[in-house]
C-alpha cells in the first residue's frame, strides 16, 4: 500500500470502533426521533433529518480520509492559521449569518447551515496545543497565563456576541487540559467555589449561606496549627470569607440584571422544575417524562410515544437522549453512557502515551470537550443541568456538530498514529 493510504495508517482501532458505534447508534436514534408510523419514512429519505444525517455521515467519511492522508506536521504548522481563519469566520457570521432560534451564528447555504462556533473549538484546541508546546512555556507564569486566557477568551467573546451561550460555556472544558499541564490548583478551585456559591445562593437563603461560611472558616481556624495562626493568615482568611459573601450577595443582581430573560427562566426551572410546567418548564418536564417512561428495558425501537407525538422539543438535536431513554430504557441509556466513558478513557490513555507535548495537549482538549458536551447534554435532559442547547456528540442531528467532533477526534488519531508508527519501526 502507498505510504499515505489512510487504511495503512497505524490508527487506534479501539477508538475507531467506539466512534463507529456512536455514529451508528446516533443515526438510528435520529431516525427514531423523526419516524412517523403513518408515513413509514425510510432511513434514507432525504426529506427527513435521518436522511440528511446519512448524507452528513457520508461527507464526514471524506473529511476523515483527508485528515488521515495529510502529513501529521500539517496540524502543528498551521494551527495558528486555522485559529485565525475561524476567528475571521466568527466575526463574519455576526454580520452575514442567518438568525436561527434567536442566534446569529449560522451561515446558510440553501437548505443546509454551518455553524462556525462548532469548528472554533477545534481551532482553539490546536492553537492551545501549539502554544503550550513552546519551549520554556510555564503555566505558573503570569505572562503565559494571560496569553492562554486570550486564546480562549477571543472566540468566547465572539460566540457570545452571536447569542450562543451554550457553545461559549464549552470553552470552560479546556481547564481540564490546563490543569493536567501544570495550571496552579487554586485557579480551578476558585472557579469551582464560585460555581458552588452561585448554585447555593439560588437554592438557600443568604443568611444560611453566610452562617455556613462563618462556621466553615471557624472549623478551619480551630484545626489550623498554632504556628499558622498568624495575624496575616487570619486576615487573608477573613478577606476570602468576605469575598465569598460578596459573591453570594451579587447572584441576584447577576441573574436579574445581566442574564437575558430566557437564561433566567432556565435557571429558575433548574432550581424549581415545577415553577411553570406548561411554560418555561415544558422542555425539561417532557424530557424527564420521556426518559422515565422507558423504565428498565424501554418501549422498543420506533415505539416511543413521547417522541412520536412531538411532546419532546428538539427531539433529534439537543434532546436526542430522550429518544434513547424512552425506547431503550435504563439499559440502553447505560450502554450509551458506557460507550462515551470508554471513548473518553481511551482518548486519555492515548494522550498520556504521546511523545509529543503538542499531541498530548490536543488529546486532553479533545477529551475535555467531549466530556463537557456529554455531561451537560445528558444532565439537562434529566433536570440536573440548565438547558443551554449543546448537542450530544455523534448522536445529535446536525452537520456542523458531526463534522466538528469527527475532525476533532480524527486529528488526534492522526497524531497518535505517528507515535504508533515510530514504535513499530
Amino acid at each position: 500500500m502507498a505510504r499515505n493510504d489512510p487504511f495503512s495508517q497505524h490508527i487506534d482501532w479501539l477508538t475507531l470502533v467506539l466512534y463507529l458505534g456512536c455514529i451508528t447508534m446516533g443515526w438510528l436514534n435520529v431516525y427514531a426521533a423523526v419516524y412517523s408510523p403513518e408515513d413509514h419514512t425510510s432511513l434514507f429519505d432525504m426529506s427527513t433529518n435521518a436522511g440528511k444525517q446519512m448524507m452528513w455521515i457520508g461527507t464526514t467519511v471524506i473529511l476523515i480520509t483527508c485528515i488521515l492522508v495529510i502529513n501529521h506536521k500539517f496540524f502543528d504548522s498551521f494551527a495558528y492559521l486555522f485559529y485565525a481563519f475561524m476567528i475571521l469566520m466568527l466575526v463574519l457570521v455576526l454580520f452575514l449569518g442567518s438568525n436561527i432560534n434567536g442566534s446569529r451564528s449560522w451561515f446558510k447555504f440553501g437548505g443546509f447551515s454551518i455553524q462556525p462556533a462548532e469548528f472554533a473549538k477545534v481551532a482553539t484546541a490546536l492553537a492551545l496545543a501549539k502554544y503550550l508546546d513552546v519551549p520554556g512555556m510555564n503555566l505558573t507564569r503570569q505572562k503565559d497565563l494571560l496569553r492562554i486566557g486570550g486564546l480562549i477568551a477571543l472566540p468566547c467573546v465572539l460566540i457570545l456576541a452571536s447569542n450562543e451561550t451554550g457553545s461559549t460555556l464549552v470553552f470552560a472544558s479546556f481547564i481540564i487540559m490546563l490543569y493536567r499541564e501544570g495550571l496552579p490548583g487554586w485557579i480551578p478551585a476558585v472557579g469551582i467555589t464560585i460555581a458552588a456559591l452561585f448554585v447555593l445562593a439560588l437554592v438557600f437563603p443568604k443568611l444560611y449561606i453566610f452562617a455556613g461560611i462563618a462556621v466553615l472558616f471557624g472549623i478551619v481556624v480551630l484545626l489550623m496549627p498554632r504556628y499558622n495562626r498568624t495575624t496575616s493568615n487570619l486576615i487573608s482568611m477573613a478577606l476570602v470569607g468576605v469575598g465569598m459573601m460578596i459573591i453570594v450577595t451579587g447572584v441576584d443582581f447577576f441573574v436579574n440584571n445581566v442574564l437575558q430573560k430566557h437564561q433566567r427562566n432556565r435557571i429558575k426551572v433548574l432550581v424549581d422544575p415545577t415553577i411553570d410546567p406548561l411554560g418555561v418548564g415544558w422542555n425539561v418536564t417532557q424530557a424527564k417524562i420521556a426518559i422515565g417512561s422507558g423504565r428498565l428495558q424501554g418501549k422498543g425501537f420506533l415505539e416511543g410515544t413521547q417522541t412520536k407525538f412531538d411532546f419532546v422539543p428538539e427531539q433529534s438535536t439537543d434532546f436526542i437522549f430522550c429518544t434513547i431513554g424512552e425506547e431503550h430504557g435504563f439499559i440502553g441509556s447505560a450502554v450509551v453512557i458506557a460507550l462515551f466513558l470508554g471513548l473518553l478513557a481511551r482518548i486519555v490513555i492515548l494522550a498520556e502515551k504521546q511523545r509529543s507535548k503538542f499531541a498530548r495537549v490536543y488529546g486532553y482538549c479533545v477529551a475535555g470537550i467531549i466530556f463537557f458536551h456529554v455531561m451537560v447534554n445528558v444532565g439537562m435532559t434529566i433536570g440536573l443541568m440548565p438547558v443551554i442547547g449543546i448537542p450530544l456528540p455523534f448522536f445529535s442531528y446536525g452537520g456542523s456538530s458531526l463534522w466538528s467532533f469527527s475532525i476533532l477526534l480524527f486529528i488526534f488519531l492522526k497524531l497518535d498514529s505517528r507515535r504508533t508508527a515510530l514504535m513499530r519501526r
